[in-house]
């Protein structure tokens, strides 16, 4: 698997549009970029929180269409990974801001 996906047609023709995060398994872990100036600090972690629950959300749906999951499933399978990462980490998240 390699290339870009494809940037979405509402985004593309959306002048006011801006990318958030780009994510990459590469070499064995996890490679991201992010974008944080996309709110200010008062709303920092809060449109974070719900640009996190709108991707398992839109994972959910795409699981659901293309494999026929079930969206509620998926989403509490998402959930309790979730969670057990956040309180005991796989990995640490590691890297610095370039």
């Amino acid at each position: 698997m390699s290339g870009e996906l494809r940037v979405p047609p509402s985004a593309a023709s959306d002048k006011k549009a801006c990318e958030l995060v780009r994510a990459w398994i590469a070499q064995g872990g996890l490679h991201c970029s992010l974008n944080m100036n996309a709110w200010d600090d008062e709303h920092m972690a809060i449109g974070w929180g719900i640009l996190l629950t709108d991707i398992v959300r839109h994972v959910a749906n795409a699981l659901h269409e293309s494999k026929h999951w079930d969206k509620e499933e998926t989403i509490h399978k998402i959930r309790a990974v979730f969670n057990a990462e956040l309180n005991a980490p796989t990995a640490k998240a590691k890297g610095k801001f370039v």
